[in-house]
């Protein structure tokens, strides 16, 4: 059966979209902490990564794949859809039991729409704190783009909440009352101070070198990775955050603001993002 079959005929984004204009700045990257935190705090999303995932052994590797995905969705045209196959043929066989003894699936679809609605509010989360604000015209738009996204992944409309309202709500909900602290959560957070971390392959970086580097590296992505998420998940995952990391925050956002107007746009976003958008 061809790909077209399996999946729904959705119509790829375009330049029209909010999704070409936000999701292809490089400096989303500081909320890939807070995204993953998001994700694995999900019981079967946790479970899955901990017991199929190698991103301890290939951080790099793994960051670079997903970021990869993620452009191709939105970028791709035509390609989201072969995309978004690979990705369900993918995630078939992650299966197992949970550390509460609950059989999980990745595909599950309340855990499947989990990791993408909460990349949603992540990305609008990071357009506050260190681009630009969305309007809430402009919030409206890119949910409904992003639930096009949900469409495109093998979801169904019942599964993804109708408006930006209606997801604002099952978001506080999912996070009052379904992620959880769990082995894969502490991973991420060790494996986010970058202690472990061995430099990027595709920057010619000795170790001598990288090792100064790392504690820096490590520094920023934590008070990123914490200051993004919800109090409640904060409080939840007795993550010490003080009024002092609040203002190393907003200093962080406003310096990446001001450096993203004076930074070419060739070198602002990521490459697939740069040439699909200059056509």
């Amino acid at each position: 059966m061809s790909t077209e079959a399996r999946l729904p005929a959705v119509a790829p984004l375009g330049p029209d979209s909010v999704a070409w204009r936000v999701v292809g700045d490089r400096r989303l990257l500081l909320g890939a902490g807070t995204a993953l935190l998001l994700q694995v705090a999900h019981p079967v999303v946790g479970a899955g990564v901990h017991d199929h995932s190698n991103y301890t052994e290939d951080p790099w590797g793994r960051l670079d794949r997903t970021i990869d995905s993620l452009l191709c969705q939105v970028f791709g045209g035509r390609e989201a859809t072969v995309e978004a196959e690979r990705l369900r043929e993918l995630h078939k066989a992650i299966k197992g039991v949970d550390h509460h003894g609950e059989r999980y699936h990745a595909l599950n679809p309340e855990a499947y729409w989990w990791v993408h609605g909460s990349t949603f509010w992540t990305t609008v989360r990071m357009q506050e704190v260190f681009i630009h604000p969305l309007s809430h015209n402009e919030k409206c738009h890119f949910y409904a783009e992003w639930r096009r996204l949900g469409l495109l992944l093998g979801l169904r409309e019942h599964h993804m909440p109708e408006d930006l309202e209606g997801f604002d709500a099952y978001f506080d909900d999912v996070v009052a009352n379904r992620l959880e602290d769990n082995h894969t959560v502490r991973e991420l957070l060790h494996s986010i101070t970058m202690r472990d971390t061995p430099p990027p392959p595709w920057w010619f970086l000795p170790e001598a070198l990288w090792r100064p580097v790392r504690p820096a590296g490590g520094n920023v992505l934590t008070l990123c990775a914490i200051g993004l998420l919800p109090q409640p998940l904060r409080d939840r995952l007795s993550l010490k955050w003080t009024d002092k990391d609040e203002r190393r925050l907003r200093r962080l956002g406003a310096a990446m603001k001001v450096a993203g107007n004076r930074v070419p746009e060739r070198l602002r976003l990521y490459p697939k993002a740069y040439r699909t958008k200059r056509g």
